[in-house]
């Protein structure tokens, strides 16, 4: 499923916190990136879809230098992702070597790659932050991956911070971490979004009047009612 530009904009107004309501209410508990937070404090939400890369523990007659320029590489993977992709990298959370540094996220950049985004930690991080490309990461560290990490792949199912992502999943991240949308729910997540978020800024209106919670979140069938009224009075 190709996510359409209609689809990623509405997206783009859905905090994760939204999302993960949403995706609660039809089953899904674990959808939450751990430990993957913005470096950039102030970076604005982003949606794309997953393309992932998977590394494995380090052992020492593949995780070398010379692999670098193997033809399984991260060098190659980077080679392979399509623009306004989001990069979703498994580092099975390890955070005491840097998964990518700032060369290799300036060519993501180049090749207009929307954002990476790891369960683990990047590298050269005032490089990394200089190229502008949007990371959501544990953290930083000196080491290169090698020194903890084998790459072994990419394209292919992963574990990232403790979620499954499949290739083509959706991604939406903003400053409380990235969301996962399974591609088989994003038609349903993306028309049930809007009256969600709608919902949400009516009770907290009504939480700023003085309103009590109790009856108000959740709603009983007094507030319901008032709530379809004011509804029905403000559609635009």
């Amino acid at each position: 499923m190709t996510l359409s530009i209609e689809a990623k904009a509405t997206l783009e107004k859905v905090t994760t916190a939204t999302l993960t309501t949403i995706l609660l209410k039809k089953g899904l508990r674990n959808v939450w990136i751990r430990g993957a937070m913005p470096l950039r404090a102030d970076q604005s939400r982003l949606v794309g879809t997953a393309f992932t890369l998977r590394f494995v523990p380090a052992r020492e007659d593949l995780a070398t230098p010379a692999s670098w320029a193997s033809p399984i590489s991260t060098r190659a993977a980077i080679e392979e992702m399509p623009e306004g992709c989001i990069a979703v990298i498994d580092a099975m959370g390890i955070t005491d070597a840097g998964v990518f540094g700032d060369i290799l996220c300036a060519r993501m950049k180049k090749r207009n790659v929307t954002a990476m985004i790891t369960d683990g930690a990047v590298r050269d991080l005032g490089g990394v932050l200089d190229t502008d490309l949007p990371v959501w990461c544990k953290g930083a560290a000196a080491p290169p991956s090698v020194a903890g990490l084998t790459f072994v792949g990419w394209n292919e199912t992963v574990g990232c911070g403790g979620v499954a992502v499949i290739p083509g999943d959706i991604v939406v991240a903003d400053s409380d971490g990235a969301v996962v949308i399974p591609q088989a729910l994003l038609d349903e997540v993306v028309a049930e979004s809007p009256a969600q978020e709608k919902l949400e800024g009516w009770i907290i209106e009504e939480v700023e009047r003085g309103e009590k919670l109790p009856g108000l979140y959740p709603m009983n069938e007094e507030i319901k009612v008032r709530y379809e009224t004011w509804l029905a009075d403000n559609q635009s």
